[in-house]
């Protein structure tokens, strides 16, 4: 199959839709399907990589609020990209304009909406959720739920990669969702990675002693991902044990972050780490993930984590919970901070020797992305099939 990929998410400096498409070209190449992913980019040109595959940048205008990323601004291109490459299969990678320029192409190939966001988890039901109910968010939204109900009877399929997120989009009444679980990178992740001396040198680096629990938190610095909550749930629950917090991540918060982690020693906001051995030496020597965001799609953070080996503190909502179980981390009320900072204090209560024999046993039954391509390939292969005996 040769599959098109409409991409706006995408961007060269990183982050877990670049991790997924990195892959994504890969092993499609290696399945024997080819892979093109559409993004909008600083000039037109064509990006061949060596495993195979193509990422083909169409010049866009870059976002006022992140200028990390761009946006298609001109329907008529992506249209004319897709005429061009003659897909089997396309997807929309976004429910915003990607979807809209997607269900307005004449082309005849099925096509497909991938949910890497939650626009609703994400800004609505953060900014209104400590006042309202959830219902009434949605009832005042209708008109974003009339969208993507509207966007269900475009495409032949909405595909949603953690049960949360499905289940709602099938309550709000959008038509062929379907639940395709993410994984993470085969080889990389691992238990067998834990470096007593590096989490010592990061415990030093908090000014905590060898006994204190290192909190790990990894993810790009903006609102959505709560990280102001983390800090101070973090440095709450330190006022009754020993703990210290690592955060590595990028993007437009990020000075806003420092400034509110302030002249705090046992919380530190370290560079990203590109090398992904690295940052997996990193996630198997602390001794817990805690994450904020409830709007993940896929929870790739939190995947990474159990298959490194790694306990973590999630909230109730959203990708991440995917992957807890009550043997394996805590789990905490979605945006309650103080819910928040009594799951970092009951996650340093446990047996650190019990809780990792759980942690190790999960790893080992962490899903790979790979199976994640090899169901979503087959999944558009039946989609195909179903499409010619149509015609």
């Amino acid at each position: 199959m040769k599959i098109a990929d409409v991409c706006a998410f995408y961007t060269p400096h990183g982050g877990g839709v670049k991790t997924y498409i990195d892959r994504k070209l890969k092993i499609g190449a290696a399945m024997g399907h080819e892979i093109v992913i559409i993004v909008p980019g600083s000039h037109n040109y064509t990006e061949h990589r060596p495993e195979g595959g193509r990422v083909i940048h169409i010049a866009s205008p870059q976002l006022i609020v992140d200028r990390r990323y761009r946006y298609f601004d001109d329907p008529r291109s992506v249209w004319d990209t897709l005429d061009r490459e003659q897909p089997d299969v396309v997807e929309a990678s976004s429910p915003w304009r990607t979807a809209s320029i997607l269900a307005e192409w004449h082309g005849k190939a099925p096509r497909a909406l991938i949910m890497h966001a939650d626009p609703l988890a994400a800004y609505a039901y953060r900014w209104f959720g400590g006042i309202s109910s959830r219902d009434k968010i949605d009832a005042s939204f209708a008109f974003f739920w009339r969208y993507l109900r509207r966007l269900g009877q475009k495409f032949d399929c909405v595909v949603s990669a953690n049960y949360d997120l499905s289940s709602r989009l099938t309550a709000g009444g959008v038509a062929g969702v379907c639940t395709i679980p993410m994984g993470v990178d085969p080889g990389i992740f691992s238990p067998t990675r834990r470096d007593n001396a590096l989490r010592l040198d990061l415990l030093r680096h908090c000014g905590l002693p060898d006994d204190a629990l290192l909190l790990l938190g990894v993810g790009r610095m903006s609102a959505e991902k709560r990280w102001q909550m983390v800090i101070d749930a973090t440095i709450a629950a330190g006022h009754r044990c020993r703990v210290g917090l690592i955060l590595l991540g990028d993007g437009r918060d990020r000075g806003k972050i420092a400034s509110h982690i302030g002249n705090n020693p046992h919380v530190q906001m370290l560079a990203p780490i590109r090398d992904r051995a690295l940052l997996a030496d990193v996630m198997a020597s602390a001794d817990a993930l805690v994450h904020g965001c409830e709007a993940e799609t896929f929870g790739l953070v939190a995947a990474e984590a159990v298959a490194s080996g790694l306990p973590i503190i999630v909230p109730d909502e959203g990708g991440s919970s995917d992957f807890v179980t009550s043997a394996t981390g805590e789990v905490y009320k979605a945006g309650d901070g103080l819910a928040l900072t009594d799951a970092i204090l009951r996650l340093a209560g446990r047996d650190r020797n019990e809780l990792r024999m759980h942690i190790v046993s999960a790893a080992s039954r962490a899903a790979s992305i790979d199976d994640h391509f090899a169901k979503l390939f087959d999944f558009y292969r039946s989609m195909g099939r179903q499409n010619l005996q149509a015609v």
